[in-house]
């Protein structure tokens, strides 16, 4: 929820860093605008749930609006508990930073 309330802030746009559910290609990097249309409506403000949708969901229940969102995710190998990352997530983070690099450099120049 420690999102939600920032994003009560005045943001131009966010760059949301993810994991995703694996398609079949753990390690595959998604770059994507975020489509709020789809979101359903405000509902009670639940503090423990982790998902970007919930986070979207208790920001417009909190009267806020989400910015323009720009998403770099990851799909997951696994979801079983453990620490560390698998070695497909590991072989992206070079990917994935540059893709944090080219979204920061494509923020800075556009206009809001």
């Amino acid at each position: 929820m420690h999102l939600a309330y920032d994003l009560l802030d005045d943001w131009d746009a966010l760059i949301l860093v993810d994991a995703l559910p694996c398609q079949g290609s753990p390690g595959t990097l998604h770059v994507f605008e975020a489509d709020f249309a789809g979101l359903p409506g405000p509902a009670g403000l639940d503090a423990h749930a982790m998902d970007p949708a919930a986070v979207f969901a208790g920001l417009t229940a909190l009267g806020g609006a989400p910015p323009y969102t720009v998403v770099i995710g990851c799909e997951v190998e696994t979801v079983a508990d453990g620490i560390g990352l698998s070695d497909s997530v590991t072989a992206a983070i070079p990917g994935a930073v540059a893709a944090i690099e080219a979204a920061t450099a494509r923020l800075a120049n556009r206009e809001v």
